[in-house]
């Protein structure tokens, strides 16, 4: 076999639609565009036009908007955190924060901090120092012998 012999399979390639190469190919002429108008011109971007009729995002109320200083937190349940001691990536005797729920590879990268909700069980005896942690959660953590520190709560005590 020589360089010059290689080819592709039969039907591996699809050979690209020539438009508007003569009436002949089927696809000349207009090239697929219809027949005058705006549409048929180059350059035409007519999206959400509705024919001087007012568009309907202009016609719809505006409504909201971004907070732009909104934190973003890790949604951790207490049961994922009961999983990761029991699979010993994290050390229930040390004080949980969000560096070490990255490190055991609970969570991908901490955001503006971790904030626990109280899905699953937790029996684990754990001190937890995150951003925030719903009621329920405290509850399961505190039933199980572990203590919840938030900063927020240390700050507003000040």
């Amino acid at each position: 076999m020589k360089l010059n012999d290689l080819r592709e399979k039969p039907g591996a390639a699809k050979a690209r639609k020539r438009v508007a190469r003569g009436i002949g190919s089927g696809s000349g002429k207009t090239g697929g565009r219809g027949v005058k108008g705006q549409k048929s011109r180059s350059g035409v971007s007519i999206n959400g036009f509705e024919g001087g009729q007012m568009p309907i995002y202009r016609r719809l109320p505006k409504r909201g908007f971004t907070n732009i200083f909104a934190k973003s937190y890790n949604v951790v349940s207490v049961g994922r955190v009961q999983q990761a001691i029991d699979a010993g990536k994290l050390d229930a005797k040390q004080a949980i924060t969000a560096e070490a729920l990255k490190a055991a590879g609970v969570i991908r990268r901490p955001k503006d901090g971790v904030r626990l909700l109280a899905d699953g069980e937790i029996t684990a005896k754990v001190s937890f120092e995150v951003a925030g942690a719903s009621k329920a959660a405290i509850e399961k953590i505190e039933k199980a012998g572990g203590s919840v520190k938030l900063p927020e709560a240390a700050a507003a005590a000040e």
